[in-house]
């Protein structure tokens, strides 16, 4: 049997173009013994996630026989062995990573895939801030000696002082769709300038947001995307995508941002799988001192009394989660719970100092009341407290971050579920409304969970 030529016979001693009929057969599928087309596939079989099937639809991934050498070790990346810069400098000229040249990317560092620097930009407000705390620490962990610089709106940015993880935090809200052109080009220029080796993005964006990341010039632009047709063309722009399950993330309560973690703690050249994290809070000694003013003031002593938190008010100051809208209650209820607490005195944090008179009509004039608009603040209040009780505010993750006995209030047990797993390790007792209203949760419920305070071991951080 004649095998089919590759390129047709040519008298001419230039090579002529293929006709009509010619059969082109690639030669990784050629028989090396006769030569002949060969009709059997290959018998490695890769199973590995592809990388983006938006830019190379026949990309499988590394090549499982490649070995790379000396040069590129496995492992995780090495620390910067780097003295620090000059630390009044607040520019940060030549602060360049290790390997790193301005004009050139390192070899070593690309095939790697080490991280020198990361950005993460973070949609919503406090509580989804401090809900990506974990995944932060997750990234330093995976990455030794990365330099991690958030971007988030004016109330997300408030809560990275109680993150020791974050270098810089930059206010821009990515939520807004209509942004000023000033304020967008001046902040696509400042990402563009650090040199960043992967940006993370938890807002769940289309091609908008998608060519915003892609200008960055970042190596590595991860985002989620809409379920939905607003997605089309936004994965061209992005090295890796999660399509979201909802257009409001926020709806995933505690574990909302697990495709990303999953990704991101992902086992790769003889690194293990990084698990996540719990969540955990640093406070500083200036802001402990700040608060300890404020609650001396208010008339309690340290270890002394139970916080309260999540008065109705319609400052944005409450803290609530974008996924669970239904989580104030009016402060008659907050007096009814209150005037059960045994042993302890409440201290109702206020969110405006509109709300003082409220509570002093309501509870009396020798109620306990502290004004805190910060979650640092809040932090450091619920730290030297002997509890908090809540409803779904960003007071319950705090508490649970400080190892503090809780009391958490939800519209429904679903909410509850999703947004405090595994309740009972985290010293937290969950009660949830039975109508799926949480005006209409049970008081007497609240009161019968008041022994978790008692509890004798309860010890100061």
């Amino acid at each position: 049997m004649a095998t089919t030529p590759l390129l047709p016979k040519s008298t001419s001693p230039f090579l002529s173009l293929p006709s009509a009929h010619t059969h082109f057969i690639k030669p990784s599928f050629l028989n090396p013994l006769d030569n002949s087309p060969c009709t059997k596939r290959p018998s490695v079989q890769v199973h590995l996630k592809k990388k983006n099937p938006w830019l190379d639809p026949f990309d499988d991934g590394e090549d499982p026989n490649l070995e790379y050498g000396s040069l590129f070790t496995d492992g995780k990346q090495d620390e910067d062995p780097r003295p620090p810069d000059n630390p009044d400098n607040p520019y940060g000229f030549l602060k360049f990573p290790k390997g790193f040249t301005v004009e050139l990317a390192s070899l070593p560092l690309k095939i790697r895939g080490d991280v020198r620097r990361c950005c993460c930009m973070i949609s919503g407000g406090v509580y989804e801030n401090l809900l990506f705390f974990p995944a932060i620490q997750l990234i330093k962990d995976r990455y030794p000696g990365v330099q991690i610089d958030v971007v988030a709106s004016a109330r997300g940015k408030q809560t990275h002082e109680l993150n020791k993880n974050v270098r810089w935090a930059d206010v821009y809200d990515i939520d807004d769709d209509w942004p000023d052109p000033g304020d967008y080009t001046d902040m696509t220029g400042l990402l563009k300038s650090r040199y960043y080796d992967m940006v993370l993005s938890t807002k769940v964006g289309g091609f908008g947001h998608a060519a915003f990341l892609f200008l960055t010039t970042a190596r590595d632009r991860v985002c989620y995307i809409y379920p939905n047709v607003n997605a089309a063309g936004a994965g061209l722009l992005l090295s890796e995508t999660f399509t979201a399950e909802s257009v409001n993330l926020s709806e995933g309560g505690y574990n909302m941002y697990q495709q990303m973690v999953d990704w991101l703690g992902r086992p790769s050249r003889n690194v293990p799988r990084q698990p996540l994290p719990p969540l955990k809070v640093s406070i500083s000694r200036k802001l402990k001192a700040v608060v300890a003013e404020k609650y001396i003031k208010a008339g309690v002593e340290r270890g002394k009394y139970i916080v309260i938190h999540g008065i109705e008010s319609d400052s944005k100051a409450s803290m609530q989660s974008r996924g669970d809208t239904d989580s104030l209650l009016p402060i008659q209820v907050w007096a009814d719970i209150a005037h059960s607490i045994r042993g302890m005195k409440p201290v109702f944090v206020i969110p405006h100092e509109k709300e003082r008179e409220n509570v002093e009509e309501i509870v009396g004039e020798d109620a306990s009341i502290v004004f805190i608009t910060t979650p640092g603040q809040l932090a450091a209040l619920i730290n030297d407290s002997a509890g908090v009780i809540a409803t779904n505010t960003a007071a319950v993750q705090l508490a649970n971050a400080r190892g503090k006995p809780s009391i958490a209030m939800f519209c429904s047990e679903l909410k509850g579920r999703l947004f405090v797993p595994n309740a009972e390790e985290k010293k937290c007792i969950v009660v949830s409304s039975k109508t799926g209203k949480l005006i209409d949760i049970e008081v007497e419920a609240v009161k019968q969970a008041m022994p978790i305070f008692d509890v004798p071991s309860l010890a100061l951080a």
